[in-house]
């Protein structure tokens, strides 16, 4: 029996290995990063120790799983790109009808990030203008135009070199002011110089008390439109209905690795800085995104063994939801109104006990919205 009898028609319906990375992503930034690093304090293990030290970002050079989540969800974003074009386009959708809905997505994005920043305090004076989901809503404005106005695989690639290589020629040729070029650190990278010069508001990044950059900053959105658009070659490869899945899985693997590769090789010279979006950043985030997305396709796509990503679907579903509602709801605190009699009785582990509360409610109540079909999509 050939392969392309075997898979199931995976061209036009919703990826769930897409929405199982996208939840295994977004778990450890509502509490398995906590519940990791705090095992490695309360045990002598000495894996946990490990996991722990990949579960901190890094302070300006380099890399680690942490650094992963951001520029993963990134690339996520621009999977689903083809998808969500191709199904609206097949509803009768024009460009212009499209390019309406990726403007207003973009906006609210931009708005969602300002209410994080807490803008609804009315305190302009400590606001900061650039945010996350700022990020991931101007990235994906200026990926999703680049679909819009191409009309093939090469052009976007071609497009995505000339994102890589434009920015670090801009990195490492383009001179600051009393500093000079290919700078890069906190006080001289010229990301931090356009922030400084162009972006209203506080920053988030500083040196010894001074702020001198913001990792969502002007440019970076910029250069993270990179691996956006990473992932929009990636979801346009798993649409593609020429080839069997396993061969699509094979092909993103490879890309990862030449990619990861590559900028691995070039680390020495042009470091990866993830508060300054380096293009070396994004050739290695992204081949490890690529290889990522290629193993979860390949085994709850493919190979049909989905059972257990039900539990990182329901967070998938909701991502955005669940980034902001800790900042409403108070679930560390309901977590010890619950269970703060019971924790103690375990001693040094109760810490454990109340996380992995915590992160318990989180989910039921994604479960909930689950159950009722409520999910938070601009």
């Amino acid at each position: 029996m050939s392969e392309s009898t075997q898979t199931p028609d995976l061209t036009s319906r919703r990826l769930l290995s897409l929405d199982t990375l996208r939840g295994f992503d977004m778990f450890w930034i509502i509490g398995g990063d906590a519940l990791f690093r705090k095992l490695a304090e309360v045990t002598d293990w000495r894996w946990a120790d490990t996991v722990a030290g990949e579960l901190t970002h890094v302070k300006w050079e380099g890399l680690r799983a942490y650094d992963m989540i951001f520029p993963l969800f990134m690339f996520m974003a621009g999977v689903a790109i083809p998808y969500a074009f191709a199904g609206r386009r097949q509803r009768g959708a024009t460009r212009r009808v499209l390019l309406r809905k990726v403007m207003w997505r973009a906006a609210v994005l931009v708005v969602l990030g300002l209410v994080c920043n807490r803008i609804l305090k009315l305190d302009f004076s400590t606001l900061r203008v650039a945010s996350v989901l700022g990020q991931i809503g101007l990235a994906y404005l200026f990926a999703s135009l680049i679909v819009l106005f191409t009309d093939s695989f090469h052009a976007r690639f071609v497009w995505l070199i000339g994102i890589l290589v434009g920015y670090a020629a801009v990195q490492l040729f383009v001179p600051v002011p009393g500093v000079g070029a290919g700078v890069l650190t906190p006080e001289g990278i010229i990301n931090g110089y356009i922030d400084r010069m162009l972006l209203p508001g506080q920053l988030y990044g500083k040196v010894d008390g001074v702020q001198m950059f913001d990792p969502e900053g002007l440019l970076c959105i910029v250069s993270a439109t990179g691996i956006t658009l990473m992932g929009v070659l990636a979801g346009s490869v798993l649409r593609d209905g020429q080839g069997g899945g396993t061969r699509k899985a094979v092909t993103l693997a490879l890309a990862g690795m030449v990619s990861l590769g590559i900028g691995l090789a070039i680390a020495p010279w042009y470091p990866p800085i993830k508060a300054a979006w380096t293009t070396t950043f994004n050739l290695q985030a992204g081949g490890i995104s690529l290889m990522l997305l290629a193993g979860f396709y390949l085994v709850i796509d493919v190979w049909q063994v989905n059972r257990w990503t039900f539990f990182f679907r329901v967070i998938g579903l909701n991502a955005i939801t669940i980034y902001m509602a800790p900042r409403i709801i108070d679930f560390p605190h309901a977590a010890d109104y619950l269970l703060g009699g019971v924790a103690p009785l375990v001693g040094i582990y109760a810490p454990l006990i109340l996380i992995s509360g915590s992160i318990c409610l989180k989910w039921l109540f994604l479960w909930f919205l689950y159950r009722h079909k409520v999910f938070l999509r601009v």
